[in-house]
């Protein structure tokens, strides 16, 4: 292991830490190791591009202090908090005192708690904002999601470099920094890196398209792995292809009781949103229809979405016999979710999911979105207080429902 520093276009250069060991990451084992690719423009106001993983922070900071005067940098550009990428920060912030991190709105916070930089200077950037580093411009694109909220990607507009953090990366502790020379076909890498980190929030690939679309891009310098500057279009399109929808014909099922309506609204919002991402779906009120219809209903479903009103503390009307046939099918790889509304503590939600988890379904849960995708504004189960009225209320319960349809739409 070693961290070192390469020029790879006129005064841009490769700071970064080669880790060549099996390291744990995501609750993997990266085989090939990795790297921690960072970036430093030596221009007239001296600009870092992300940083290192946090153990190799002291030695980072020395080797930049190798390069240049850390009181001259002027921006710390931060693309994406996780520490990974930022664990840089509080060592080089220590020593650059002058410079002022550049991130967006949601990764100010983030970074003030993990490094304790409350006291330092923060420009926030939006979507489409450009920054003068003297002598050359930085074009932010917010990309949240890829993959957490926070995250964007940064591209030079003179030297038609783009720094897009995880996206486009790949595990590999690299000999040579670029892909041309490698002396292998990076793709394998570079899909599994995709499948591994990106691929979970695969909805979003479409706002990076689109970020991407009018960039004219001579080089792709992601924060792990190989750069890129031949076959570019040949990589953006891979990401394309592997974020198209090509699972079709899913059918979701819906089964509801209420009191008040909310939790039918409830399922109406489920509905729309499944339907807006062509599938199929099949409401059904337990207090007005027949348990059989539902259960065959249910056994051709891909998905099946069951939500009450609480009331004394348990559901309500006849969807418990529902949920008591369901222990005995067999409904192994159907995707499985509960819902509902509540006024005081929403027990009821809390029963749906016991029962579900009491069949051999793959039942969603907050627990299990955290750990596979790192995402937390997904929550399950899907619980709102009185009626889904609030904005707030109603993107929740479309969160839900458009991981469960990306769930069923990817063939990945």
């Amino acid at each position: 292991m070693s961290t070192q520093f390469k020029q790879i276009a006129g005064d841009t250069y490769w700071v970064g830490k080669i880790d060549n060991r099996q390291v744990p990451f995501h609750r993997l084992i990266l085989a090939k190791g990795t790297t921690y690719n960072s970036y430093l423009l030596k221009t007239g106001k001296p600009t870092v591009i992300d940083t290192v993983d946090m153990e190799f922070g002291r030695e980072y900071a020395e080797c930049l202090a190798g390069m240049i005067d850390l009181m001259d940098i002027h921006y710390i550009v931060i693309n994406h908090t996780e520490p990974d990428h930022s664990g840089g920060l509080a060592a080089l912030a220590s020593q650059a005192l002058n410079a002022t991190i550049v991130c967006t709105e949601i990764a100010v916070p983030e970074l003030q708690e993990m490094y304790k930089l409350h006291s330092r200077n923060f420009l926030v950037v939006k979507d489409g904002d450009t920054l003068d580093i003297g002598g050359k411009t930085l074009l932010f694109k917010e990309t949240p999601y890829l993959h957490t909220a926070e995250t964007m990607i940064t591209y030079c507009i003179e030297d038609q470099i783009l720094f897009p953090c995880d996206i486009f990366s790949t595990h590999v502790a690299v000999e040579n920094l670029f892909s041309d020379e490698a002396g292998f076909d990076i793709t394998e890498d570079y899909k599994g890196y995709y499948a591994a980190i990106i691929h979970p929030h695969r909805r979003y690939v479409r706002t990076l398209l689109e970020a991407v679309k009018d960039m004219d891009i001579r080089m792709i310098a992601p924060s792990h792995g190989f750069l890129i500057r031949e076959d570019i279009p040949k990589f953006i399109d891979l990401y394309a292809t592997m974020s198209r929808e090509t699972t079709q014909g899913k059918k979701a099922v819906i089964v509801y009781t209420t009191i008040k309506n909310s939790t039918k609204k409830m399922a109406k919002i489920i509905q729309d949103c499944l339907q807006e991402n062509n599938i199929g779906t099949e409401v059904w009120d337990a207090d007005k229809s027949s348990t059989a219809d539902i259960l065959n209903s249910i056994a051709s479903a891909d998905a099946v979405f069951i939500g009450s009103s609480t009331k004394y503390a348990d559901m309500i009307g006849n969807l418990e016999d529902v949920l008591k046939e369901l222990q005995h099918m067999n409904l192994e790889g159907k995707l499985a979710a509960s819902f509902g509304s509540y006024g005081w503590s929403g027990e009821a939600i809390e029963v749906i999911q016991d029962y579900l988890n009491g069949t051999n379904m793959t039942v969603q849960s907050t627990s299990e979105v955290i750990k596979t995708t790192g995402m937390t504004h997904v929550e399950f189960p899907v619980r709102v207080r009185f009626s889904p009225k609030e904005p707030e209320k109603v993107q929740k319960i479309k969160n839900a429902a458009e991981f469960v349809s990306d769930l069923l739409l990817s063939s990945i």
